[in-house]
């Protein structure tokens, strides 16, 4: 299933996202080792999306 998320920053917003669900799964490893597995997977799959996207035209491109 696909899913349609718009951040006000945009590529630069989901980049942060996957970095902070990375330090997120990192600091729960010991406590919660499935509840980072699971982020991981989803910064993974985030990281995935972000590098599918074309790249960003140049203004001069437009």
């Amino acid at each position: 299933m696909a899913a349609l998320l718009r951040l006000p920053g945009g590529t630069r917003d989901a980049s942060e996202l996957v970095e902070a669900l990375l330090v997120a799964a990192q600091a729960r490893e010991t406590t919660a080792p499935d509840l980072a597995a699971r982020w991981r997977t989803l910064a993974d799959h985030i990281g995935d999306g972000l590098d599918a996207l074309p790249p960003p035209r140049q203004e001069h491109d437009k």
